[in-house]
């Protein structure tokens, strides 16, 4: 089970992990933004104050390419380090993910055409954004020849966490809001999908629940809710760490690049346009469950959002994307429908409960682009 630590002013209960760690080199992995944390300072101490020494990590950017995980396993091992801590969001918990994965693997071949082979490094990470989860799941995304690779292994799940409030408060606005959004995304498509259990769903319940309860909070800058957001982007995580996403994420992907928009507003955007258009066509149910179950997690749905219907659920949903002005994106041409359309990875919609044909993913697009 993933340690959860709780961040204290100043950082006691870090000291004591560390001390206690047996670390003696951390390879310290980190992105653009540790430079606005108090994380920073932290770190830049840690071998005055309790002898371990770190070495920085820095040499990636957004949408990580394998060539940077292959500089970060080169440093682990030219430093003779023995753990990797992570600040950052998901690109940089990615990193860390991928260095972990690949540290003892043979670096004479290229890591992705290999078998990955569990070790004992320990990882750490500290999540500056409440919405990716990927400190809590087995999936890490990486670059190559600019080819979208998802690496997967249970191994690569950071075995503790820490959750620090102050890292929320210098988050631009809508980075803010399209974060939250994308967890919200995972709570639900998780709750929706063909491979969820018991298990999944009730950290899809508890994620939902904590979202509505603690939105406003959050948008506000608050203490309780920067922290509450951080604990249910880590649930649903887990969530998605079980069933993984649906149609929801396979078809927000082509939106954000072609478009420029976050991944959580594209997210946001399809589950919006998803959700009552599933309701209205339980009859083309996949799931094996059948469509009577397939209703009885709608109504689950709305009962942890505080709806009484799944109507009323979908269309809270979307006036919450309205009110966050997480608006729709112009649309270039008519092409950018054929565009989108032919995006969609056929995978992911295995895991989606209602059969989407290729026009109905079009009229989707359409409803979502308002087209």
């Amino acid at each position: 089970m993933q340690n959860i630590l709780t961040a204290s002013t100043d950082y006691s209960e870090l000291d004591e992990y560390f001390k206690n760690s047996g670390a003696e080199r951390i390879l310290f992995v980190c992105d653009n933004s540790i430079g606005f944390l108090k994380l920073d300072d932290y770190f830049k101490s840690l071998e005055n104050r309790v002898g371990i020494k770190v070495v920085r990590f820095s040499d990636f950017e957004p949408n990580p390419k394998y060539e940077s995980v292959v500089k970060g396993v080169q440093a682990f091992h030219e430093n003779g380090c023995d753990m990797i801590a992570v600040v950052g969001g998901g690109s940089a918990i990615d990193v860390a993910k991928c260095i972990k994965l690949y540290a003892d693997m043979d670096s004479e071949c290229n890591y992705l055409k290999q078998e990955i082979v569990p070790n004992n490094i320990p990882l750490f990470a500290v999540p500056t954004t409440a919405g990716t989860g990927s400190e809590a799941t087995r999936y890490a995304v990486i670059y190559y020849n600019g080819e979208k690779q998802s690496v997967t292994h249970e191994s690569c799940i950071p075995e503790t966490v820490l959750f620090d409030a102050s890292v929320l408060k210098t988050l631009p606005t809508y980075q803010k809001k399209a974060t939250m959004m994308d967890a919200f995304c995972h709570a639900i498509e998780s709750f929706w999908s063909v491979n969820s259990t018991d298990e999944s769903k009730e950290y899809s319940k508890q994620a939902i629940r904590l979202i509505m309860e603690n939105m406003d909070g959050y948008l506000d800058n608050t203490e309780d809710g920067n922290q509450n957001m951080l604990r249910a982007a880590n649930i649903a995580g887990k969530a998605i760490n079980i069933t993984q996403t649906t149609a929801g994420h396979a078809m927000c992907y082509k939106l954000t690049s072609l478009y420029g928009i976050a991944h959580g507003h594209a997210a946001a955007l399809c589950v919006k346009a998803l959700f009552p258009y599933m309701i209205d066509h339980v009859e083309a149910c996949i799931d094996s469950r059948g469509t009577a179950y397939l209703k009885s997690v709608f109504n689950d749905i709305a009962e942890a959002m505080g709806c009484n219907n799944a109507a009323d659920a979908a269309e809270l949903f979307g006036s919450i994307v309205d009110r966050l002005d997480l608006g729709v994106p112009d649309v270039k041409s008519e092409q950018d429908i054929d565009i989108l359309k032919n995006s969609v990875n056929p995978v992911r919609l295995k895991n989606h409960p209602i059969s989407l044909s290729v026009s109905t993913i079009e009229n989707l697009y359409r409803n979502i682009l308002n087209r």
